[in-house]
């Protein structure tokens, strides 16, 4: 068992792609990270941390073998890690990254992969953690109906810069986590991107993320809903409509996390359409 780290993201890609794919719901947070760094590597200010274990050995500049694990940091954000075949490998990777110059905020990943990693991070460093957050993976194939809400949805435009700024900012605030270390380059891309939308109704309530970052589906977030416009719907009708538009341009489903704090959003997205795949934890590490 071995680790091989990559400064290459083309490369990176190319070698654990299909590793990757193979558990589609379980990966969608690495590979839509993976795609953006391919694709849109302006997105990120800081190198990424891209690692692969494999069951070969030392002595060769290829990377020959079966992948064990899979492991991405972008600062300032957590480590995600893949589904991990045996667990012996990330106690690989963490030792790697204790060598790694840039400090790890914390970790994210499937249960038992995780609670693997902070094990041998504590045992490597004696950093305490703390659970942040506790989420589960949803996949969706159809949407359906739900009743009307008032309102349409439509995609975010340069006018609606100020609105997305304050929003993402709020929505960090909300929930404890960095969005991103700069937002501004949050709403700078979706819109490029066109990946924001809106539900409107007279005014902007509700805002959804969506975007087909994999070949045949696509992720669905953030979502928010200021309070003042919580409790009537838009949230729902917003994550729906999204939904619906991805499958109609070709997806073949989509992807979204909830958060299991929040019995609300569980509830509605069941609703719509989307079934529970995995849960997925994320804890910081604090100074120890």
């Amino acid at each position: 068992m071995r680790l091989h780290r990559f400064t290459d993201s083309q490369e990176f890609s190319y070698q654990v792609q299909d590793y990757l794919f193979e558990c589609e719901a379980e990966h969608n947070l690495l590979l839509g990270i993976l795609h953006n760094l391919v694709h849109y590597p302006e997105r990120y200010s800081e190198p990424a941390y891209l690692a692969c274990v494999l069951d070969s050995v030392e002595g060769s500049n290829q990377i020959p073998g079966k992948i064990l694990a899979v492991a991405i940091q972008t600062p300032p954000f957590k480590l995600v890690l893949s589904k991990v075949v045996d667990l012996e490998a990330v106690t690989l990777i963490a030792k790697d990254l204790q060598m790694y110059p840039q400090p790890l905020p914390g970790v994210g990943g499937l249960v038992a992969e995780v609670e693997a990693f902070l094990q041998a991070w504590q045992t490597l460093t004696g950093q305490p953690s703390r659970r942040v957050m506790e989420m589960r993976i949803h996949t969706l194939t159809e949407v359906k109906p739900v009743a009307e809400v008032k309102g349409q949805l439509r995609v975010a435009t340069e006018s609606d810069r100020p609105l997305l700024l304050d929003w993402v900012k709020t929505f960090a605030d909300e929930i404890g986590e960095v969005v991103s270390a700069n937002p501004q380059r949050v709403v700078e891309h979706g819109l490029k991107q066109q990946s924001m939308y809106l539900w409107e109704d007279g005014t902007p309530v509700s805002w959804a993320s969506g975007s087909r970052s994999l070949p045949k589906a696509a992720r669905i977030g953030p979502v928010y809903t200021p309070p003042e416009y919580r409790r009537k719907g838009y949230a729902t009708a917003c994550v729906a409509a999204l939904s619906q538009k991805l499958l109609n341009e070709g997806c073949d489903r989509c992807f979204l996390f909830t958060d299991l704090a929040n019995p609300t959003s569980n509830h509605i997205y069941q609703q719509i359409g989307y079934q529970p795949i995995c849960d997925w934890h994320e804890y910081a590490f604090d100074d120890a």
